[in-house]
Formats: C-alpha cells, sequence, structure tokens
C-alpha cells in the first residue's frame, strides 16, 4: 500500500481534501459490504473536515446509516456526580463528538463509540493505586505513563476497569472486523491520542493514561477547567499499535507547531518517543497511510522533498487548486428525521 502526503494551502483546504479521501474509502468499501468502520479523533484539526463529511453523508453521496464508529480517547476525572454528567460534560469526547459531526447528520450512525473513561470514578481509581500498588506497572520513559493492569491483579475496581474498560474496547474492535479507516490528529510532541510520548507500542492496545502534569496545568491555563481539582488526570486511550490496526490511517495536521513532529515522524526512526513515526512500520506491513496537512506543517517536508520521496513516500501539492471555505458551510435539518421537529 502507498504513504502518500497531501499538502494544502491552509486549514480550510485540508479539510476538503482529507473529507474527500474519506468519502472515497467510505463509498468504494460500502459497495462491497453493508458496514463501514470508521475510526475518529478529537482536537481542532479534524472540526473541518467533519463538516465537510457531514454534508457529504447528508446528500447521500455516502451512507451514514452503514457507519458505525470508535474514537480514540476519553477523559477519566471529568466533574460530575456520575456517569451520565461526566459524558455530557462540555470537555467530554462524547459532548465534542455530538457537536462537532453526530448532531450534524440527518441519519445517525449505526452506533457510536467512546473510549469508557467517563464510566470510571476518578477518587475511587487513585483509591485502587494507592492501596494496590502490586497489580499495575507504570511504563514510559517521560512524564506521561501507562497504568498497565496485571492480569494478576486482586484488586476488585482495577480488575473491573481492565475487563471491562480497557480489554472490551479493543475486542469489540475486534469483533467488527477492524476499522476500515482511522482519522488521527498528532500532538506537539508527536504523540497520538493520549498515547503519551515514550510508552512502548508492543502489548498496549488500549491504555489507561496517568497525564503528564504539565498536560493537566494547561489545561486549566487554557480555560478548559477552573481549577486543578476539578481537571482529570486520567484517560482512556488506543494506543498506537492498536490504532494502526486500521487498513488506512489519515492523519490530519496544521500549523508551524505540527512541523517538527510529523518531519521527525516521517524522516527519523520508528520510536516511542515520536508515537506517529509507527506510520512508516505501518506502511511497511501493508498498510495504507495518509498525511493531510497544511503548508505550515509541511514546511520541512518540502524542504527536504527529495529525501521523503527517495523512502518511497509520495507528495501530492493541492495547494493550487481552489475548495470550498469550511464557514461557508450551512447545515440543514430533516424534519422527517428530526426528531427535535
Amino acid at each position: 500500500m502507498s504513504f502518500t502526503i497531501y499538502i494544502t494551502k491552509d486549514w480550510d483546504q485540508l479539510s476538503q481534501v482529507a473529507a474527500e479521501l474519506v468519502a472515497k474509502d467510505i463509498k468504494e468499501k460500502q459497495s462491497q459490504k453493508d458496514k463501514y468502520v470508521l475510526g475518529l479523533a478529537t482536537g481542532n484539526s479534524p472540526t473541518g473536515l467533519y463538516k465537510h463529511l457531514a454534508k457529504k453523508f447528508n446528500s447521500g453521496e455516502i451512507d451514514s446509516s452503514k457507519v458505525q464508529s470508535f474514537n480514540l480517547d476519553e477523559y477519566v476525572g471529568l466533574p460530575g456526580e456520575n456517569a451520565q454528567q461526566r459524558a455530557l460534560h462540555q470537555e467530554s469526547y462524547s459532548y465534542f463528538m455530538i457537536g462537532e459531526l453526530f448532531a450534524l447528520l440527518q441519519k445517525k450512525f449505526i452506533e457510536t463509540n467512546v473510549p469508557w473513561g467517563t464510566l470510571i470514578d476518578q477518587a475511587e481509581l487513585i483509591k485502587a493505586l494507592d492501596s494496590a500498588k502490586d497489580d499495575y506497572e507504570m511504563q514510559g520513559s517521560d512524564k506521561g505513563k501507562a497504568v498497565v493492569i496485571k492480569d494478576t491483579a486482586q484488586n476488585e475496581y482495577l480488575r473491573w476497569i481492565k475487563k471491562e474498560i480497557i480489554d472490551a474496547y479493543w475486542q469489540k474492535i475486534d469483533n467488527t472486523g477492524g476499522i476500515d479507516l482511522h482519522i488521527v490528529g498528532v500532538g506537539g510532541r508527536g504523540h497520538v491520542a493520549f498515547h503519551e510520548s515514550g510508552i512502548p507500542f508492543e502489548g498496549n492496545k488500549v491504555l489507561l493514561v496517568k497525564l503528564d502534569d504539565n498536560t493537566v496545568k494547561n489545561a486549566v491555563e487554557d480555560g478548559h477547567f477552573p481549577k486543578l481539582e476539578d481537571s482529570p488526570w486520567y484517560a482512556i486511550s488506543m494506543g498506537t499499535e492498536q490504532v494502526y490496526k486500521a487498513k488506512s490511517v489519515l492523519l490530519v495536521a496544521n500549523g508551524k507547531r505540527k512541523t517538527g513532529p510529523l518531519t521527525e515522524a516521517i524522516l527519523g526512526p520508528v520510536t516511542a518517543d515520536v508515537p506517529i513515526s509507527y506510520g512508516q512500520k505501518f506502511h511497511e506491513n501493508g498498510g495504507n497511510m495518509i498525511y493531510v496537512i497544511d503548508e505550515a506543517a509541511g514546511a520541512e517536508i518540502l524542504a527536504q522533498k527529495s529525501e521523503v520521496e527517495a523512502k518511497g513516500y509520495n507528495i501530492v501539492d493541492k495547494r493550487g487548486e481552489g475548495y470550498i471555505k469550511v464557514e461557508s458551510l450551512a447545515f440543514t435539518r430533516n424534519p422527517d428525521t428530526d426528531l427535535m421537529g
């Protein structure tokens, strides 16, 4: 399979190009089978893609009623008295996906899945971790760590998390036959979802992650949470190895902050220090790797074009083509399918 890097002028063009690629894959596979399994990401980068994709679903170009989705990650420890309140918190990734995609669809997906982090009570988790230190190990070479619960864990709460939250999520994905295409973004240090820099690839299909203190602090400083006590300290996330089990992985990234990690991921070694570098191994193993990035994020890739192409990767420059700006997209609801009337 191929490793193709699409260079776009800006985020608006990135959004349209990425949506067209996703729609093409959905259309091709829906002609062959009844259900398409789509992997989804949160973050700013894919929001424009989702707007274009919703238009394509609502126009009938592709069929949303034959799509099942799985998201990458979800917080543990959102404010709320129970799982329902936590899932509906405005900073939850469930809430994000409803606003950015699911609520825009006139025909709903077969089923949507976001990792079940909101089912976990953070206080109970911390209590269990403090009292049962032999039941797990911390993995990772940096500040963000994976909390790997052992098969031999004796603590009832930790056993429940491993069986019903962590293992059950990847098993459900496997039971569908796997993800057809996974949309991902990239963090500032090259991480995917909450698979933080330094967490090993192997054996970590779905992770319970102890967040880096700086990640928590930044969430407060950026206004997502009023104080540290209200901020999540943990998350449930697909691991990189699980993400790249998809048949195709489409990565979207924009802005200068992403330039370094993207270049390292393509021209550097495959290393857990830059989790998206796993895309090289994915390609070598026959996966279809797609980057859709703007010219700011791709500046170093363009500057080292000959080295990138020498690895057998294709660079497709889309900057001279026209496109529709995301803000010009309008959505209407169909009264025949809208239960709100």
